[in-house]
């Protein structure tokens, strides 16, 4: 018996409830969601969140698996997504606080440049990555930090390829402008 049909056996198992075929599952691919949930977010604690999140949803979920499509896509379109509601609530929360910041300092800048005065490539990486628009990083994350190609990363995004071709020219414009 080949590899995809001891999966496929294993997930038609958790759908009728077998715990233990569910936990293969999670054990083969907990890594995989655990780097793209990190890679997506730049924290350790919320990519452990997300991945577990990620399983759960996969679980109640596992009816709507189709099986035409690698079971590691369908996956990883779930931690895209949730990485990408994670980022705009995270956005949602910054905004509050630079709006109270500013109601009682009465000052709501922001300095990124005290953060580039670091000297560390990998931060500055990081920071300028963060900054990004969720769907945009999570292109650059998929291609080009993933190694997927732009078909792969448009199944898992569910848009067109065309579609990861130009959030990936407008991720690099922006990133090319921020860490010069």
């Amino acid at each position: 018996m080949g590899e995809a049909d001891e999966e496929l056996q294993r997930i038609e198992r958790s759908r009728a409830g077998d715990p233990e075929a569910f936990g293969a599952l999670v054990e083969r691919y907990q890594h995989m969601v655990h780097v793209l949930a990190y890679r997506m977010t730049g924290s350790t604690a919320d990519a452990e969140d997300l991945a577990q999140e990620t399983f759960i949803r996969a679980y109640d979920r596992l009816g709507s698996f189709r099986g035409t499509g690698r079971f590691s896509s369908w996956l990883g379109r779930i931690t895209i997504h949730l990485c990408i509601n994670w980022a705009r609530q995270q956005q949602r929360l910054r905004q509050l606080h630079v709006t109270w910041d500013a109601e009682t300092h009465g000052d709501a800048t922001s300095n990124p440049g005290a953060f580039d005065s670091t000297g560390e490539r990998q931060e500055r990486v990081q920071w300028a990555l963060m900054r990004l628009p969720a769907k945009q990083r999570a292109a650059v994350v998929l291609t080009l930090q993933e190694g997927l190609t732009h078909a792969e990363a448009a199944r898992i995004l569910g848009c067109s390829e065309t579609t990861v071709s130009w959030r990936l020219f407008a991720a690099r414009a922006k990133l090319k402008r921020w860490l010069s």
